[in-house]
């Protein structure tokens, strides 16, 4: 097991900037502002000493103030409020307090709390974050995205067009809220700079009938856009990004399930994208895999995978395992193909299910009939969830349905029949939905069951007494690092041999490799510096495969990765009129 370091942030920098801003216009920019922190000599040359009160306050002051403020708000939502307002006003003092509270405020500014932000996003508007693309206006988009980026070093964009935002579905323009809350993850976890990260939002309408009714709607009250106009507006955005920054990471997110897969194929070879959802979600339960097989002393091929719920995530996890199999364990991807039992609401993807239930997607894993000729069906002729545990005597089941528990104690037992430590991982969001809470696993397998979630969940108690900790099985563990890598190397794609030199990063830092009562994957308070390892990873990879378009050498990947990491400290100002803005 690879040890972590932990992430510290100094009380101040030795960091010198020039910057040509003053006054009201300095305390208003996020970027700079330091607010209470400006040195006397600071607020002499910048004009400020009149526009702040006396005292001279640290971060660390700041800090502490600012969250004595946030926990007076009562809701989730009202913190979510706050934290988006203080973002507005300063940087630093933002990703500060966030770090040192990162368990507890990540579920606050992304999964759970900023969905209901998205739902509501019309009637929270208070001013604008961003860059907004509207159909009716792609005439202008070149001029538009120019306005935005003109000038500036863009190493991230993260953009959705959010038909299915964070399981709560079509929310239309308030989407980009989840654009920024990705890019602020990108920032809090990797490192990535702020000033170079830009979240957009592909406003093509929405068929959200209680979006198109409410006269606050600040989107295009439109139905959405789909077919060939939606994608020649799209490609005009690709391209538009591909002319004036192609050495930027391009980040899809929440993009319906009949556009995720297919715009990630149609531009990976193009340019530098990544799908968290599809990729993303695949990488961190490869990387749950890894560690879990590590446990039992086997491989990704001695494994038989039941996947239930086959939409962009349980897909995503099926390509992003099986590819593994074929690189890391020299599998053929038609025999890597087999190893795997995808199941939906039709049941499991046979082919006598017809075109219209089998999305082209997911052809590569159709069964084929004759192997269940002897199973039971039910009265529509379909084969469930026991009957394929039963008949692929799985060693792996990973739900991705939202169905709530799905996994039955009839379907946990029959699985350990068939395997001595089954591998299960209920990682549907949120919490309520998820296909089995993990203590009853636990308790069905009598401990031998090794379990990861995709949402929170307190210890398991083994039958010796001890505590089993339920891995979160958070994307947020390996995205980050994923981009990061990316960005780091200035890759011209990103690759699957990428994406599984990230997860076996992540996998090796596994802490139950060192003790089995532990978690598959780590903790998050270690989320930063597992980032960090993965993108060391990814970056190395990139080198490997001759990618780069970097000058330096791999041997120098970790320094460059530390050395480009910004973090949330203050820097010292000196007034220049030529200088920064």
């Amino acid at each position: 097991m690879q040890k972590l370091a932990k992430t510290i942030f100094p009380m101040s920098s030795e960091l010198r900037f020039k910057v040509a801003l003053r006054g009201e216009t300095l305390l208003t920019s996020p970027r700079w502002n330091k607010g209470t922190a400006f040195t006397k000599e600071e607020r002499k040359d910048f004009g400020l000493t009149g526009r702040l009160p006396s005292r001279v306050n640290t971060v660390e002051e700041q800090c502490e103030r600012a969250f004595d403020q946030l926990r007076s708000r009562e809701s989730p939502i009202q913190k979510n409020s706050f934290l988006q307002s203080l973002k507005e006003q300063n940087w630093v003092l933002y990703y500060s307090l966030l770090s040192r509270h990162l368990k507890e405020l990540t579920s606050i500014i992304y999964t759970p709390t900023e969905a209901e932000a998205i739902a509501n996003y019309s009637h929270l508007f208070r001013r604008s974050e961003g860059l907004f693309l509207t159909f009716p206006d792609q005439d202008s988009m070149e001029e538009d995205f120019l306005e935005q980026t003109r000038g500036k070093d863009i190493e991230l964009i993260v953009c959705t067009d959010a038909e299915a935002i964070l399981g709560i579905g079509d929310q239309g323009v308030g989407g980009i809220g989840i654009s920024s809350a990705k890019s602020a993850i990108y920032t809090l976890l990797a490192g990535i700079n702020p000033a170079k990260a830009l979240g957009v939002t592909l406003d093509v309408g929405t068929d959200n009938e209680a979006l198109l009714n409410d006269h606050l709607y600040v989107g295009w009250p439109s139905k959405r856009v789909r077919g060939v106009e939606y994608d020649k507006f799209i490609d005009k955005f690709v391209q538009l990004i591909r002319k004036h920054h192609p050495h930027c990471l391009l980040h899809f997110e929440d993009f319906g399930v009949t556009n995720a897969q297919r715009l990630l194929e149609l531009y990976r070879n193009e340019h530098s994208v990544f799908n968290d959802d599809i990729q993303g979600t695949g990488a961190v339960t490869l990387a749950t895999l890894m560690a879990a097989v590590g446990v039992t002393k086997s491989k990704l091929a001695d494994q038989r995978y039941v996947i239930f719920g086959a939409g962009s995530a349980g897909l995503g996890i099926a390509k992003q395992v099986r590819d593994a199999i074929v690189l890391a364990d020299g599998v053929s991807r038609e025999e890597a193909n087999k190893k795997f039992y995808l199941v939906d609401r039709f049941g499991l993807i046979k082919r006598s299910l017809g075109p219209e239930k089998i999305r082209p997607a997911l052809q590569e894993f159709v069964r084929p009939d004759e192997e269940w000729s002897d199973v039971p069906t039910n009265d529509a002729g379909e084969v469930e969830l026991l009957e394929v545990v039963r008949k692929a005597r799985p060693t792996v089941l990973i739900g991705c349905s939202t169905k709530g528990g799905a996994f039955t104690e009839r379907v946990v037992r029959t699985m350990k029949e068939g395997c001595e430590r089954p591998i299960i991982f209920p990682l549907s969001n949120p919490s309520n939905l998820v296909e089995v809470d993990p203590k009853d696993a636990n308790d069905w397998t009598e401990g031998m069951a090794l379990l990861a979630t995709g949402s929170p969940f307190p210890p398991a108690k083994m039958p010796n007494g001890k505590d089993y900790v339920i891995a979160e099985c958070n994307n947020a563990l390996i995205y980050p690092g994923l981009g990061f890598g990316s960005m780091l190397s200035q890759s011209r794609r990103m690759t699957d041999g990428m994406i599984i030199a990230g997860a076996q990063r992540l996998a090796a830092l596994s802490p139950a490799l060192k003790d089995p009562d532990s978690g598959l994957l780590p903790d998050f308070q270690d989320a930063p510096a597992a980032n960090l390892e993965v993108a060391i990873a990814v970056a190395e990879q990139a080198f490997d495969e001759g990618i780069q378009g970097v000058s330096w050498s791999r041997e120098e990947v970790r320094t460059k990765a530390e050395d480009k990491q910004w973090k949330p400290v203050y820097g010292r100002y000196e007034y220049d009129e030529h200088g920064a803005k």
